[in-house]
């Protein structure tokens, strides 16, 4: 009798295994994940000429910089409000008066960095803008301040 107790234990158990594990599923699950392209500017150091000698007849120049990040790796192209998607590094603008004078002032940027990869948000780019006025082009103006603000784009 012992011996068909144990053997009757030892089957339940087994059955009791065999029916848990049978109850048992499994289903695998994905996890993604997509990181989109992504450019933006951090900040900009203006272009400011200072005050324009016009007793000189040297061409006046002054620095400024865009500092901007894109997504690491994904190409991008800096352009201005004149050719937004082109990346040519150059623009060419004039300067108005604010006060009463009718003058304007013509001047060129010109910028590097205006194609490449991007290197992440954590390592910015800096795209360094010299900036020309040519002396025929302030020796003859009004006393006045003179203007503009150049809307550059940068696109993934």
């Amino acid at each position: 009798m012992r011996t068909l107790t144990t053997a009757f234990i030892a089957i339940t158990l087994t059955t009791l295994f065999f029916a848990s594990s049978a109850l048992a599923a499994t289903q695998d699950l994905n996890v993604s994940a997509r990181v989109v392209g992504h450019c933006a500017f951090n900040s900009a150091a203006d272009v400011d000429f200072g005050d324009l000698d016009q007793a000189s007849a040297a061409d006046a120049t002054a620095t400024g910089n865009l500092l901007f990040w894109c997504t690491k790796n994904a190409s991008y192209t800096l352009g201005d409000e004149d050719n937004p998607a082109v990346s040519d590094g150059t623009f060419a603008g004039t300067l108005g008066p604010i006060g009463k004078s009718k003058d304007t002032i013509d001047y060129t940027l010109t910028y590097n960095n205006s194609t490449g990869s991007g290197t992440g948000k954590t390592n910015p780019i800096t795209s360094a803008i010299s900036a020309t006025i040519v002396n025929a082009d302030y020796v003859n103006v009004e006393a006045d301040t003179y203007t503009d603000t150049v809307t550059f784009t940068i696109t993934p």
